[in-house]
């Protein structure tokens, strides 16, 4: 295998799904400021909104994901134009 070939910034990164709680480990280059404690190891924190982990298409569920309140605008909006 060929050396340094990857970027000095490649480390353990910790992912945190904020719909769901669920945190997942891997590696990345990705910037971060803030941190998260797994296990007494400590590790950057990268926080998602949707992952495989809660994707309707990957869980099977339809369930709505909403965290910015879209569709709550969507709805007090356009959601009740038939009843009159």
């Amino acid at each position: 295998m060929k050396k340094d070939i990857h970027p000095s910034t490649y480390r353990e990164v910790a992912f945190k799904d904020m719909s769901n709680e669920e945190v997942f480990i891997t590696r990345s280059t990705i910037a971060t400021k803030e941190t998260i404690d797994i296990d007494g190891k400590t590790y950057p924190l990268v926080k998602l909104e949707i992952t495989s982990s809660s994707h309707p298409f990957f869980t099977g569920n339809q369930k709505l994901v909403d965290t910015a309140g879209r569709v709550d605008k969507f709805m007090s909006r356009y959601g009740n134009r038939n009843k009159k």
